[in-house]
């Protein structure tokens, strides 16, 4: 395979450029498949956006999955997951400021390791964001159904299972408001990031408080690797889908305002704020109810803990808080795998179609489609933990590939390579990055692993078919 040099179109090996499809205008839409996304979000957008993605899963959705397996170790794992995500982070961030293009670890991995890992991982990185997107919303779904609940309200006889209705209603609802434009969905991620945080604030501080008896409360401890120690790294491939946040912030590298200051800030700011407050949560809430009754109650067992110390008004903030936080994490996800497609489709690695970017508001339409339409299919599959660890395959392949890029662009450094951030301690950093994605798949249950190969390999297969002759060339 041909060595690629940096590139923002694809071309074929002959140098034909593909014919440009006919614009369109009409007085509804306009748009344009050359048109470029602009830069509207600056670092407390990209901050929100990693701490909005990560922060709903971690604290409101997995702890009640996550202690069932590990007990009071689940927060060893959440650390575990916080350690990879801030080896990836770094590397990352450095291509990042080289590249500062939408499509995250596609558009790094396609120009440093060739077209064929690219396509790979840029399939899988799309899919892989449909994956966790629809794992959001089933969360969410949760989340309005316990609402109700408390307010002594139910869903009427529904097709499906409420909580599948009501993440389908939320899909279509994101996926429209991602289509008025990137501003749309930056502004409510900053105002929910911001309800979240101190909510979550408050509520670490009293629980914390309450586990080491300030308030005159005393339980008896539980053994903190009551689970033993292997379904701590079990349950760290669990709950890595919790860390996909900071990549999703370079995934929107064409959308960032300064990207070789606010890139890195965003990235390693949001690991290291979402980590601290997982493993405060798991502690706190093991120490509230015991792992046993929180993994009785489910992707909602937040909303015991919160009972138990406050009542009922801590049961009804806590609904409060995770239903903002799935919202929050359906619609940062939503919003980077359309820019996922968009980036394949301007490299001619998917039809010029899917690229084409709505004028009036400046966001790609036709990649929102493609994301929207597969997430809401997979919301309706209800398969929580499968939706979430495929999600988490899917990233920790690019995670690895993305640190064996930043070495292989290091030992051969191109001219157009000039990162203004250069990630500390290369190459030992990036190595135990690569070393420790790809190890922490092992840990995964085989039916994830086996769906995760499988779109990996018709990921390649398409690439053959439609894109085997594309060569990426052009500069930054």
């Amino acid at each position: 395979m041909s060595q690629p040099a940096p590139e923002g179109t694809g071309q074929n090996v002959e140098g034909e450029t593909p014919e440009p499809e006919p614009e369109a205008v009409t007085d509804e839409v306009t748009e344009h498949a050359d048109a470029q996304l602009e830069r509207t979000i600056g670092l407390t957008g990209g901050l929100a956006i990693g701490i909005g993605t990560m922060i709903g899963a971690g604290i409101f959705v997995f702890p009640g999955l996550a202690a069932v397996e590990a007990g009071p170790a689940a927060a060893l794992s959440f650390v575990i997951g916080g350690i990879i995500a801030m080896l990836v982070a770094l590397p990352t961030s450095e291509l990042a400021t080289a590249m500062p293009r939408s499509g995250g670890g596609y558009f790094f991995i396609s120009r440093s390791l060739g077209t064929g890992f690219g396509s790979i991982v840029g399939l899988g990185l799309w899919l892989g964001l449909v994956f966790a997107s629809a794992f959001y919303l089933v969360g969410l779904g949760h989340y309005v159904v316990a609402v109700l609940s408390e307010v002594g309200l139910a869903l009427g006889a529904v097709p499906l299972a409420p909580h599948v209705v009501l993440g389908l209603v939320a899909g279509l609802a994101l996926t429209a408001l991602s289509l008025g434009g990137t501003e749309n969905t930056a502004a409510l991620q900053n105002y929910i990031v911001l309800i979240l945080l101190v909510i979550i604030g408050a509520f670490l501080t009293y629980g914390g408080l309450d586990a080491l008896g300030v308030f005159g409360r005393t339980r008896a401890p539980e053994p903190f690797f009551s689970r033993g120690i292997v379904p701590v790294f079990s349950t760290a491939a669990l709950v890595f889908t919790s860390y996909l946040g900071f990549a999703q912030v370079a995934t929107l590298a064409g959308e960032i305002k300064r990207p070789s200051r606010n890139l890195p800030l965003a990235m390693v700011g949001s690991v290291l704020l979402v980590t601290v407050a997982y493993a405060l949560t798991i502690i706190v809430a093991t120490a509230a109810l015991g792992s046993g009754r929180l993994g009785t109650a489910g992707e909602t067992a937040m909303v015991e803990v919160a009972r138990a110390l406050l009542g009922f008004p801590g049961a009804v903030l806590i609904l409060v808080a995770g239903l903002f936080a799935t919202v929050s994490s359906a619609n940062a996800s939503i919003l980077s795998a359309s820019r996922s497609v968009y980036a394949l489709s301007r490299d001619a690695l998917l039809p010029r179609r899917a690229g084409s970017v709505n004028l009036r508001y400046g966001t790609p339409h036709v990649a929102l489609a493609m994301a929207g339409g597969p997430i809401l299919v997979l919301v309706a599959t209800d398969q929580v933990e499968l939706l979430a660890e495929v999600a988490s395959f899917l990233h920790l392949v690019m995670y690895g590939l993305i640190c064996v890029a930043l070495l292989v662009l290091r030992r051969r450094d191109p001219d157009w390579y000039s990162p203004t951030f250069r990630t500390p301690g290369t190459p030992v950093l990036p190595a135990l990055g690569a070393v420790a994605s790809f190890g922490l798949i092992a840990f995964m249950n085989l039916a994830s692993i086996l769906v995760g190969i499988a779109i990996m390999i018709a990921s390649y297969g398409w690439y053959r078919y439609y894109a085997g002759s594309v060569e990426l060339r052009g500069d930054f």
